[in-house]
């Protein structure tokens, strides 16, 4: 288990279905010693070291309209898709509180993955003293160009990880650990297409980031070599992946109604307990 990972893609409000793997695995004490993740595979992921069942559940399936943190009257308000403050502040603070102690103390290894806008390269960052520096990684690392705020971490400015890397497998592979567990948010088959709609956004909203305008614009590729190479390694069986994906209709990232949220929970907790047997075989293989 030393060189095992556990690799988690964002999707803002589709990383449910992770909560959902991770919830079981957590419910059977398993922990691996490394995990990385971008966007809400980051939230997933340090809510995972800190050994918090259903807390990015409850984050990410609103109890009420007062904690919805996508919301038409928040956008025009803050202009920001989703209600940044209170996903990065109140919930872990007050509404669902985070627990630091236990993260601080891990042992395990995490890389939380944001996008420098100034050199539109991956950076996989983490913290384990400062509560508000913490925040503010897995906030940049969370934050859609365009749709949010970019966030100024050490005075760099970061955005969302799932730019430059979104399934961070082969940075895991580099740093050793040579047999992941990878959790997608998408279903088989699925790629990344090139929007020229996107683009022309893209060139006038940053302008002041050229890097990470570039990166934008071919991040598609990157993703679609990635699918490729875990299908290979799905068909031929390699033992190097074991990767878990929705198999029913995917949801929207600002998804809102409870009901799709719970079923896209429950599928990935369900399919979780279903694979058990097969993930205790790659973990002690």
């Amino acid at each position: 288990m030393t060189e095992t990972g556990l690799i988690l893609e964002g999707g803002a409000r589709r990383g449910v279905f992770t909560s959902g793997v991770l919830d079981f695995f957590m419910e059977k004490g398993l922990y691996l010693p490394y995990v990385a993740g971008a966007s809400a595979g980051a939230c997933n992921a340090i809510d995972y070291v800190s050994r918090q069942i259903g807390r990015t559940r409850d984050c990410m399936i609103p109890k009420d309209r007062s904690e919805s943190y996508v919301s038409l009257g928040k956008t025009l308000r803050k202009h920001t898709l989703f209600d940044m403050d209170m996903v990065f502040d109140e919930f872990p603070r007050k509404t669902y509180p985070f627990d630091f102690d236990t993260y601080f103390h891990s042992p395990m290894k995490c890389e939380i993955v944001v996008t420098n806008c100034l050199t539109g390269k991956a950076e996989y960052l983490d913290d384990r003293k400062d509560p508000d520096r913490l925040l503010k990684i897995v906030r940049a690392s969370s934050s859609l160009p365009v749709l949010t705020k970019i966030v100024d971490v050490d005075g760099i400015p970061y955005c969302d990880g799932g730019v430059a890397d979104p399934i961070p497998l082969f940075h895991a592979m580099r740093a050793g650990y040579r047999r992941n567990i990878v959790v997608l948010t998408r279903g088989h088959g699925y790629r990344k297409a090139y929007s020229a709609r996107a683009h022309r956004v893209y060139q006038v909203a940053l302008r002041r980031y050229p890097e990470l305008r570039r990166m934008l614009d071919t991040r598609h590729l990157a993703y679609n070599k990635l699918m490729e190479y875990l299908e290979q390694q799905e068909r031929e069986n390699t033992g190097r992946v074991l990767v878990f994906r929705p198999e029913l209709p995917t949801i929207g990232r600002a998804e809102q109604n409870k009901d799709k949220l719970n079923a896209f929970y429950l599928h990935g907790y369900h399919m979780a307990r279903e694979r058990w047997d097969e993930v205790r075989a790659f973990v002690e293989g």
